[in-house]
């Protein structure tokens, strides 16, 4: 069975997320680090037990090693190192927001098509069979007309040194967990909206700490979206239709130690009903990295696909936009 080799372009806070992950896949090995220093790379290589350490990013990409990258790099290094590592010849999964502006997407698909690599945005919740059963059960009218969704993630972000906090960086709650409700709402509504309306709270360098927005969609369906580094943990998606609700509290993480992952919908009877899953961490993270096998190996579709990139970039510096006008 061929396997893809993997290799980590830093040594990143969410890697311990992806690493057991690509462990589990039938398809794929955990080949390599990269990081800035050799030091960097040797320590953290050991850490996880990793065969191979890089000194730089440019020498890991240089490597007949791999031949596959995630990309965990700050928002604002996300273009330039995808498009490098496309270049090079590796697969790339790159971690949301996959750039900054329209036109950074445009650049970074256009480098996949050149090249001819997998390339794919790394929203790890779109794979996980609770989010495909979500889905199923709209599509079959189990709440009857979608009228209205209800998304939101929040974290209490309380280092003001936090990357996250940056300007220059592509900092702030919207970038960071806001792509999450917006991503859900535009996967349910079935494309981009029409019509948003936003409003933030920001600190003294101007970055969103609390974000919420409306959005109006082709089809009627109308989003509320909130975000928040000055809450408590907390993400829900609840979605009204004409028949009935369906409502999931852990929607983007799908795990929690006390509470698994579960849908519950109540229709017109008034009696929940709740289906439960399966929400362990490396689970979550595992639907990506077979995707991404898949489409390498096989030529299958993205669940995520360059289009619905494209168009959550455009969304989330729309959004941006709309607050500052």
């Amino acid at each position: 069975m061929k396997k893809i080799r993997w290799g980590l372009l830093s040594t990143a806070r969410i890697n311990r997320r992806l690493i057991p992950a690509i462990r589990e896949s039938e398809r794929g090995e955990l080949v390599a680090v990269a990081s800035r220093s050799l030091a960097s790379a040797e320590a953290y290589a050991k850490e996880w037990d990793i065969p191979v350490a890089f000194a730089s990013y440019e020498e890991m990409l240089a490597s007949d090693a791999i031949d596959a990258v995630y990309i965990p790099l700050p928002n604002h290094l996300h273009a330039e190192w995808t498009i490098k590592a496309l270049d090079a010849g590796k697969h790339v999964l790159c971690e949301k927001p996959f750039a900054l502006t329209v036109a950074d997407v445009d650049m970074m698909v256009a480098a996949a098509e050149r090249t001819g690599n997998v390339l794919m945005e790394a929203f790890m919740y779109r794979h996980h069979p609770q989010t495909l059963k979500i889905k199923e059960l709209l599509e079959a009218g189990a709440i009857g007309d979608i009228k209205l969704v209800r998304a939101h993630f929040s974290f209490p972000l309380e280092d003001d040194g936090n990357i996250r906090l940056h300007p220059d960086k592509g900092g702030g709650a919207l970038w960071d967990v806001g792509c999450y409700p917006m991503s859900i709402a535009q996967y349910i509504a079935g494309g981009a909206p029409i019509e948003i309306a936003a409003q933030q709270v920001t600190d003294a360098n101007g970055i969103d700490r609390t974000f919420t927005a409306q959005m109006r969609y082709p089809n009627g369906i109308l989003a509320q979206i909130s975000c928040s580094f000055e809450m408590q943990f907390c993400t829900t998606l609840e979605i009204q239709g004409s028949k009935g609700r369906l409502m999931c509290e852990w929607p983007f993480v799908g795990i929690h130690e006390n509470d698994g992952p579960h849908i519950t919908i109540i229709g017109e009877d008034r009696i929940p009903q709740t289906i439960m899953y399966d929400g362990h961490a490396e689970y979550l993270y595992l639907g990506q990295i077979k995707n991404m096998h898949a489409a390498i190996l096989e030529d299958a579709p993205l669940r995520v696909t360059h289009a619905e990139t494209r168009s959550h970039v455009e969304t989330l510096v729309r959004l941006y936009g709309a607050v500052k006008s």
